[in-house]
């Protein structure tokens, strides 16, 4: 055990549950590898959980905090500064009509996204709606109103009580979130591809119809892209794969490439429901975290930058498949774009552990469930790579 892994134990609060026998002690990384105190060199097929989009330390994210950190860092949001209004700009051009509010990790984007719903059905739906409709097996952060939205009771034990306002429907059935819709009822609001709680996709019915329910009930759809925007699917965001535009939609993770910032957008007809003094964040959207944002987002938007990753990501998905026919502890491959899960039989944190001897960084969540959120400028060569470690591990386990 070294010395830091020893300092950990004694100084953080255990929340992560890391191990210091197995878990790595990661102090360089570069392009789509980590490298370990001992000089050890890992593939990461986890980018950060989906954060690092363009790899660790991208040339052009390092320029463009360097320079921007020579300028000016923070000052206050009580002044103007440019990089915040760019990325905005950028941001809204390149999703629908509406406004931006910035803060700095996917629940306070979600605190600011559940806020906002109410207080625009107070202000402008006759005062009546405050519950919000989420989905069962979701995840939208660990503030107390976003562990609150998400519908997983493990994540509210020992918290109790939860803030009223939220029912739970299962994810996918159309039915029952109709049935749950009342005169209270004043926004619905779900990941269009389910995350922490599993990687599973929304079907095009089940999101195409939560459209036309929210519109017949004058409700806000809201949208948490925290996980599978920002590229991770081939498109910029999630929801292009539907054509169903929400009228929240909040990011996070990827949008900064790894320097923490969180955004939501709305739409402009919706954004009126926020005031000055409403809501804010003091380190919301400073200078240098919209400077890494924007070098993350103009990177993306650059041609053929998406379309690379729709090539690769099918690419991979074909390979995650051929090894589920291969290897009869896999029981199922899903996902979309570079977010993509391998279901497997018995204990997956013991193929994470043989994974970590190869060479090779995966994700397990629920304990059976093989997590894949690579960065979306991984070669071909790097997936192989990947795929033959995961076929070398998988055969431990025949």
């Amino acid at each position: 055990m070294s010395s830091i892994q020893e300092q950990e134990s004694k100084y953080i609060i255990n929340t992560y549950g890391r191990n210091p026998g197995e878990t790595p002690l990661f102090v360089k990384g570069e392009g789509s590898y980590l490298w370990d105190e001992k000089g050890r060199k890992y593939l990461d097929m986890v980018g950060g959980l989906a954060v690092n989009v363009l790899g660790h330390c991208p040339p052009q994210l390092v320029e463009a905090i360097q320079e921007q950190s020579a300028r000016l860092i923070h000052c206050s949001n009580l002044y103007y500064t440019e990089p915040q209004v760019e990325l905005a700009r950028l941001l809204v051009e390149n999703s629908f009509p509406g406004k931006t509010f910035f803060c700095n990790s996917g629940a306070e984007a979600n605190e600011a996204a559940i806020k906002l719903a109410r207080k625009y059905s107070r202000l402008y739906s006759e005062g009546k709606g405050h519950e919000i409709i989420t989905a069962e097996n979701s995840f939208h952060g660990r503030t107390m109103a976003t562990i609150t939205a998400t519908g997983q009771p493990k994540y509210h034990e020992g918290f109790d009580p939860m803030l009223p306002g939220f029912k739970y429907a299962p994810f996918n059935d159309l039915e029952a979130f109709s049935s749950l819709v009342g005169e209270k009822t004043c926004a619905i609001m779900i990941e269009p591809l389910q995350g922490e709680g599993g990687i599973h996709p929304g079907t095009q019915e089940f999101i195409e119809g939560l459209r036309e329910l929210c519109d017949k009930n004058n409700l806000l759809l809201i949208f948490d892209e925290v996980q599978c925007g920002m590229g991770r699917t081939g498109k910029l965001f999630a929801w292009e794969i539907y054509g169903v535009k929400p009228d929240i939609m909040t990011l996070a993770k990827g949008l900064g490439g790894g320097v923490p910032i969180g955004a939501m957008v709305a739409r402009e007809e919706f954004a009126r429901g926020f005031n000055p003094g409403d809501h804010a964040s003091t380190f919301g959207g400073n200078p240098l975290a919209c400077a890494a944002a924007l070098a993350v987002i103009e990177t993306l938007l650059d041609q053929g930058f998406l379309e690379k990753v729709e090539e690769l990501s099918s690419y991979f998905r074909e390979k995650l498949e051929e090894l589920k026919e291969k290897h009869s502890i896999v029981k199922e491959v899903r996902g979309k774009g570079f977010m993509l899960a391998m279901e497997v039989e018995g204990d997956g944190k013991e193929i994470l552990k043989y994974c970590y001897g190869e060479g090779l960084v995966i994700n397990v969540i629920g304990g059976k469930v093989l997590r894949f959120l690579p960065p979306l400028n991984i070669s071909r060569e790097e997936l192989d790579c990947s795929l033959e470690i995961l076929d070398r591990v998988l055969s431990m386990f025949a």
